[in-house]
Order: C-alpha cells, then sequence, then structure tokens
C-alpha cells in the first residue's frame, strides 16, 4: 500500500494545488496578478496531466502487479475529467493569461469584468477541481480505506462525490453569470421621440 502512496500523493497533490489556485482566479481584481496566477494554473495543470499520463500509460504497459499497475488501476477515474481539462481548460487559461498580458503592462491596471468573467468560466476551474475530487479516493484506497468495498461505503461516497461536483458546478455557473452581467455595456437608453413642431 505505501509503495502506491508514493505514486498517488504527489499526482493528487499537484491536481488539488491547481484546483485551489483555479479556483481564486475570479477573485484577482489586477491584471497583472490573473496573469501571474494564470501561469502557475497552466504549469499545474500540465504538471498533472503529465504524471497522470504517465502513470496510466505504465499501468497499461505492464500487465504486472506492481505498485504502478496498481496505482493505475485505480487512478483510472480520474483519466475522464483529466482528458476534458487537456480538451477544454488548457486552451481556455491559455487564452486568458494572453488576454491578461494585454493590460498587465502597469502593475495596477485593474482586470476588467470580461477577463473576470472568462477566468470563471465553469470549463476552467470545474475540469480541474473534479480532477482533484476523483484522485482522492485513489489515495484513500491506497491508504488502506477501501470506500468501494460494499454497496453501502459505495453508494455514499458515489452520492457524495456526484452531490460534490453538482455543488461545485453551479458555483462556477453562478459566479460566472455575475461577473459576465458586469461586463455587459451599460444600456443606452433612446433619445426621446421629437414633440410636434410649432410654428
Amino acid at each position: 500500500m505505501a509503495d502506491q502512496l508514493a505514486v498517488l500523493l504527489p499526482v493528487a497533490a499537484v491536481w488539488v494545488a491547481a484546483a485551489v489556485v483555479a479556483d481564486g482566479l475570479p477573485r484577482l481584481d489586477r491584471a497583472r496578478a490573473l496573469r501571474r496566477r494564470t501561469g502557475w494554473v497552466s504549469a499545474l495543470v500540465l504538471t498533472g496531466l503529465a504524471l497522470t499520463a504517465a502513470v496510466l500509460f505504465t499501468g497499461l504497459q505492464n500487465a504486472g502487479g506492481t505498485a504502478v499497475d496498481r496505482a493505475a488501476g485505480r487512478l483510472a477515474l480520474a483519466a475522464v475529467p483529466a482528458l476534458l481539462v487537456a480538451v477544454c481548460t488548457v486552451r481556455r487559461v491559455r487564452r486568458l493569461r494572453a488576454g491578461a498580458g494585454a493590460f498587465a503592462r502597469a502593475p495596477e491596471t485593474p482586470a476588467p469584468h470580461g477577463l473576470r468573467a472568462a477566468a470563471a468560466h465553469p470549463l476552467i476551474g470545474l475540469p480541474v477541481q473534479v480532477t482533484a475530487l476523483a484522485t482522492v479516493p485513489a489515495v484513500v484506497s491506497a491508504a488502506g480505506l477501501d470506500l468501494f468495498t460494499g454497496p453501502g461505503p459505495t453508494g455514499a461516497a458515489v452520492t457524495v462525490g456526484v452531490l460534490g461536483i453538482a455543488t461545485i458546478g453551479v458555483r462556477h455557473a453562478l459566479r460566472h453569470n455575475r461577473l459576465a452581467e458586469r461586463a455587459m455595456p451599460v444600456a443606452v437608453s433612446s433619445p426621446r421621440a421629437a414633440g410636434p413642431l410649432h410654428v
């Protein structure tokens, strides 16, 4: 168990760190800080993807009973959200960093609401946080507490996981909508209709 834990702990730690940093992106109100933090998110996400792919690929290559093979079996749950991160999140974070860089010439330049709304988009934070959540059962079971031994613990673990993901998704959607509304231009009232001409 300890050898599996040594393989899984770095993967889970990187994903949890990426989830925490990504969650704080919309709260940043300075463009330079947003650019710097998106760089951290990008580095952590790419590291997490590389570690996850390395463990899964090594586990698929070796059909034996090594620690990496067992760790890969436990990490299979995180493969789908990690794929979503690779397809959606990496590109959005790169565009967000480029957009923040355009405003980051001066140290105290405020981050526009449009950039903060883009940082709060569910496809940035949600896949990273779901991947981080998906690594937790692997670490817990490698530590010796198997959550999937019977129907009772399995049902409870699945219910808690689904409720957690739904809560995170709703939170991201509400925050994104709030910031997107602030980014909308103020509606210009139409000029009053001209009255009748008096001669």
